[in-house]
């Protein structure tokens, strides 16, 4: 889908606008994106801006996505005229603009306790990291340990390893490459507060990445469970996170991540008892991966942190 020249800007350099497939909410979409408000790389401002440095680029590229209709997001990129539509490209993907969830909120109706919550969060688009590198390092971080404790861990080593740019004077950081990892000190790392264990997986996966023994290419030509397998690969990536690797980095939403305690008392607190997954993913069929942010906005939702201004943009 083509994006349209809406008017240059001599500060933000060109606005384009995006049309997305409805319904949409950046809001929504945004915050399981970056999951809490200190998240330093995916930053939504008071204003309702959502603010990005993208790598990859000979230097970094800012974007600022804004939602003025229900149907068009309005995205300013800073940069070169020949990384705008690669920033584009990045965009897309990131917000999941042209992601029609009808037959999930069709088959969510049918679930008594789920219907309301899908409804509540209507409009959320299932996001998708910008390289497999960071979906790797957002899943591996974010295993067995609570939202609060991974996120503070993320921040810490983004503020280490990541490089620092600014956009009106917001704060950003943009996400360590691969390379950019593999070439930082354990003890660097580790200050972080990252696990011996959970550095070495992350070391393997970024090796693989780098080397070229795995990459997105491979695993989008694949189906989801020889996908996972290729990830499964890589000692320290089980089950669980080679699907929240393939759910988050490459949009596969006929994967849920079940077999989780967490998943399990997410499901339990929204519907009031316990239930069986199995089932309900059953019924959700190939876009089950949907319950998954569904149940994630449910937790941000009872903390107030759906649309809440990033702690660096207040």
């Amino acid at each position: 889908m083509s994006s349209v020249p809406r008017s240059p800007n001599a500060s933000r350099g060109t606005t384009h606008e995006i049309q997305v497939v409805t319904p949409y909410r950046l809001d929504l979409t945004v915050s399981a994106l970056r999951r809490t408000a200190t998240n330093l790389v995916d930053v939504y401002t008071s204003d309702g801006r959502y603010l990005r440095a993208l790598g990859g680029f000979a230097e970094p590229v800012i974007v600022s996505v804004t939602q003025p209709r229900a149907d068009a997001l309005a995205v300013s990129v800073s940069g070169s005229a020949g990384d705008t539509e690669g920033a584009l490209v990045s965009v897309r993907r990131m917000l999941g603009t042209e992601r029609d969830l009808s037959g999930f909120h069709r088959h969510a109706r049918a679930i008594s306790w789920l219907a309301p919550l899908a409804l509540r969060m209507r409009g959320l688009k299932p996001p998708r990291y910008p390289a497999l590198f960071e979906a790797c390092a957002n899943t591996i971080l974010f295993q067995q340990v609570s939202l609060h404790a991974a996120s503070a861990i993320m921040r810490r080593l983004v503020l280490a390893l990541g490089r620092k740019v600014e956009c009106d004077r917001v704060p950003l950081a943009v996400f360590p490459s691969a390379e950019e990892f593999l070439g930082a000190d354990d003890a660097v790392i580790r200050a972080a507060g990252l696990s011996a264990g959970k550095l070495a997986t992350l070391r393997r996966a970024g090796e693989a990445i780098a080397t070229g023994a795995i990459s997105e290419s491979m695993l989008e030509e694949r189906p989801s469970a020889d996908s996972a397998l290729l990830l499964r690969g890589i000692k320290g990536i089980g089950p669980w996170t080679a699907a929240v690797i393939l759910l988050r980095g490459l949009g596969r939403l006929d994967l849920f991540p079940g077999n989780d305690s967490g998943v399990a008392a997410n499901l339990a607190l929204v519907a009031g008892e316990r239930v069986d997954a199995g089932s309900v993913v059953e019924t959700l069929g190939s876009q089950r991966g949907m319950l998954y942010f569904c149940l994630l906005l449910a937790r941000l939702e009872a903390r107030g942190e759906i649309g809440r201004a990033s702690d660096v943009a207040r």
